[in-house]
């Protein structure tokens, strides 16, 4: 079956920044997958750059085919996209902004008014079509947006960060309306750092972290890969090098532990890779408690997402998150000390 979207060594710079350095993905049609990663990874760039919206360094990228640098014209009938920030006239009404979509993808005035309507009502939009986009709530102007990103029916939607910013409610009537595109045929593409979103959601996934894929497969693959369950343990809230390495080795001592990954962004907790054994939290509290050490919490789970990228870059995504954002905020720190100056 031919891919819906090929993308091979894409790469893409910003001045001296290198955003994405050799992404490659192949996604087949009918699917849904899904780009996780922590913002700055390079999964918004990515997208950007087979949307038409940013031109490669190097790479191929092709949707249903069709040459994104070569053709982009002939790629933009094929594509739908939705980006992470809502932009709509406030001034004009859902059934105006469609009408203006609908304009620009030269739409037979027939053909355009059947398709608004459609959208309309698969996106139950009725009671506020003729409204102001200014009087709509986040979730209704989201809905609107999925309207104008499917309104000329793409063989592809692309969305950026679908649900960010959006009651629980809302994020769940996205969920299903997506699963209900996929099951009509539609592939599509979402980037995301919400774990559940992802592992709910996608049939196959990519794990990106400073601008390289470092996973790729589908979410129970990914997590069957790693094997085992995980067990976290936090010796003290903030344990000390020495005594976290301590702990390490005697931990590694026991027959059921498969591996120890030591977490320093949140004060050197362990994560252990362990034997399915439901004896096995038991035994690494005694083994704990026999070094006369203190437990400051322990837990046991199954392999999740989190755990695949933990294995892969040594922290949590929420890790990556908040070290992205401490980042930008040292950045603007600098420049305002800078201007000050």
């Amino acid at each position: 079956m031919d891919a819906a979207v090929t993308i091979e060594n894409l790469k893409k710079s910003y001045g001296s920044v290198q955003a994405v350095r050799g992404v490659s993905l192949t996604i087949q049609p009918g699917k849904i997958f899904g780009l996780l990663g922590p913002n700055g990874a390079g999964k918004t760039t990515t997208i950007r750059c087979l949307c038409t919206l940013a031109i490669p360094d190097e790479g191929r990228l092709e949707v249903m085919g069709i040459s994104v640098v070569d053709q982009p014209r002939r790629v933009r009938q094929r594509l739908g996209y939705i980006a992470q920030e809502i932009a709509l006239d406030k001034v004009l009404t859902g059934r105006e902004l469609l009408q203006l979509q609908a304009d620009l993808y030269h739409m037979p005035k027939g053909v355009a008014r059947q398709r608004i309507d459609q959208m309309i009502a698969l996106l139950e939009l009725g009671d506020w079509a003729d409204r102001k986009t200014g009087t709509y709530s986040g979730g209704l102007r989201k809905r609107l947006d999925l309207a104008l990103g499917l309104l000329h029916q793409p063989d592809v939607l692309v969305l950026d960060e679908p649900t960010v910013g959006l009651d629980i409610e809302t994020r769940s009537a996205v969920w299903d309306f997506l699963r209900q595109l996929r099951a009509a045929g539609t592939t599509v593409l979402i980037t995301s750092h919400y774990l559940e979103e992802v592992d709910a959601l996608a049939d196959r996934v990519a794990i990106i972290d400073q601008g390289q894929v470092i996973a790729a497969g589908s979410p129970s693959d990914l997590k069957d890969k790693l094997g085992g369950d995980r067990i976290t343990l936090r010796v003290r809230e903030f344990t000390p090098d020495d005594e976290a390495s301590q702990v390490k080795a005697m931990l590694l001592d026991l027959p059921f532990v498969q591996g120890v990954i030591l977490n320093a962004a949140q004060g050197n907790s362990l994560n252990l890779v362990v034997e399915r054994d439901p004896g096995a939290l038991t035994a690494v509290q005694t083994t704990i408690e026999k070094a006369g050490l203190p437990i400051f919490g322990i837990s046991q789970s199954r392999p999740s997402l989190d755990d695949v990228y933990l294995a892969a870059t040594g922290r949590t995504l929420m890790d990556a998150e908040l070290a992205a954002v401490g980042q930008r905020d040292l950045k603007k720190e600098k420049k305002q000390a800078m201007k000050g100056g």
